[in-house]
């Protein structure tokens, strides 16, 4: 599944109580028969996957502190986490100063993106009916992206269930080359280059919005001192076969493609290194190499192992991927993972616009490349900073991703019969169907989409010219 963090504004209002707003947002859910019935029981972020429990995370003084602030207001706990659960088996609640959606337990790609863009309708029409209550010139603004631009990152953490019986040490060996290097088909993109809690350098184009971010190899934080892999150990399941593993150094994806491929790929490496098959490899520093990738503005993607060895994060995936063909090629989506994979490390190394139907990144550097060439603008410009925001703003009529949407640029994996059904219901082959049909939402989305690829499968080899 998928945790998605919003931003979230309020164009036209004089100040905003980002945390206010976002507390609204959601509860503007329940309106509809959402019900505010979380279970907290067997959440603790401070279990740790290395086989201890952390007496204190970094990120405590900074919940005590909310704590202090929201004890003014006239809300319960309950009421200002607006945890709710929904018909579908999603969680959607307040996190701090943003509204996250959480996916129901998906097994098939087609669920998890589908999913995933249910939850993105969820908070369109939320926005939608919060601004009927906005004074006159406001209007919320919401945006599925990971910075403010401002040195403050938001996540979009993935987690996928694996056997409890493999070493952790084993996890993170095999794992954390892969995961440094899939930014360059799953990265979102961004403008400017920033430093936590600080204003960063302008006029510097990178793949990935959340590369700045990371400053530790392993961590159970999230907040501060963010890890590239986290050992936070809530497996929610048995806990004595089952972990689940958390990812935190992705982007938020606009492009359903790349939500496919990033969960896909990244499902099939855990299964290489459950099956102890998984590429050895080691990088020298992997912290700044996962910098350097992102900001590399000739897209060479070249990093050092360990042994002095120069190797690309496109050669890195392809030994993924050579490994995942050797072991285990059945089934139509392991095909079409495999053949999209192959087919996006071809296109890279070709020229990397040639991914601008599929990567979020390549499209928006290529809106910012005709835009800058149009009106003559220096690459520090904030307008080009401005566009890249609204590439991620979730509005139809307004969002530049569904632009290209309705131009028929962009490549999709489901269609929005999918998404619609998505937002009511459950996945039926895990626990989530339960979740979902033990509670109840009527809440009316209307279709936001006339999409014109309404019909789309997981395609056989693609071939490009």
């Amino acid at each position: 599944g998928l945790e998605t963090e919003y931003g979230i504004t309020v164009d036209g209002a004089e100040s905003v109580d980002v945390v206010a707003e976002s507390i609204a947002l959601v509860r503007s859910y329940t309106e509809h028969g959402a019900l505010m019935k979380w279970d907290y029981g067997h959440e603790d972020p401070h279990r740790d996957a290395r086989g201890f429990r952390a007496k204190e995370l970094r990120q405590d003084i900074d919940e005590s502190a909310y704590y202090e602030i929201d004890k003014k207001r006239p809300l319960t706990f309950q009421e200002i986490k607006s945890d709710l659960v929904l018909s579908n088996g999603a969680r959607f609640y307040n996190d701090h100063a943003h509204p996250e959606y959480s996916t129901p337990e998906c097994t098939t790609l087609r669920e998890i993106v589908a999913q995933e863009k249910a939850g993105e309708r969820i908070l369109a029409e939320c926005a939608r009916r919060r601004n009927v209550h906005l004074p006159q010139g406001e209007r919320v603004r919401l945006y599925k992206n990971n910075t403010d631009f401002l040195g403050h990152s938001y996540g979009c953490h993935d987690n996928y269930l694996m056997r409890r019986d493999i070493p952790w040490d084993r996890i993170v060996a095999g794992a954390l080359p892969f995961l440094i290097t899939r930014q360059i088909f799953a990265g979102a993109g961004k403008m400017g280059v920033e430093a936590e809690s600080a204003t960063g350098q302008p006029g510097v184009f990178q793949i990935s919005q959340r590369a700045d971010f990371f400053s530790v190899l392993v961590s159970i934080d999230t907040m501060n001192r963010r890890p590239l892999v986290n050992t936070r150990d809530e497996p929610h399941a048995d806990a004595s076969k089952y972990r689940r593993f958390h990812v935190i150094v992705g982007d938020s994806n606009m492009s359903e493609w790349a939500t496919a491929l990033k969960i896909g790929t990244t499902a099939l490496v855990l299964e290489l290194i459950e099956k102890g098959k998984a590429p050895q490899l080691e990088i020298a520093q992997p912290i700044d190499a996962a910098k350097s990738i992102s900001r590399d503005q000739n897209c060479d993607w070249i990093m050092e192992l360990r042994d002095g060895r120069k190797i690309s994060a496109i050669d890195v995936q392809r030994l993924y991927l050579g490994a995942v063909e050797k072991v285990d090629t059945l089934g139509e989506e392991r095909r079409w993972i495999l053949c999209e994979w192959e087919n996006v490390l071809n296109d890279l190394e070709r020229d990397v616009l040639l991914c601008r139907d599929r990567v979020d990144w390549a499209a928006k550097k290529f809106l910012l490349n005709q835009l800058q060439e149009e009106e003559k603008l220096e690459w520090s410009d904030p307008w080009l900073q401005a566009i890249d925001l609204e590439y991620h703003n979730i509005e139809f009529e307004r969002g530049l991703y569904y632009e290209l949407v309705r131009q028929g640029s962009i490549q999709r994996v489901v269609n929005e019969d999918e998404i619609r059904r998505a937002v009511f219901s459950p996945p039926e082959t895990t626990r989530a169907f339960f979740r979902g049909r033990n509670r109840f939402s009527g809440m009316k989305l209307y279709s936001q989409a006339a999409d014109a690829h309404n019909e789309s499968h997981w395609p056989n080899r693609r071939t490009k010219t």
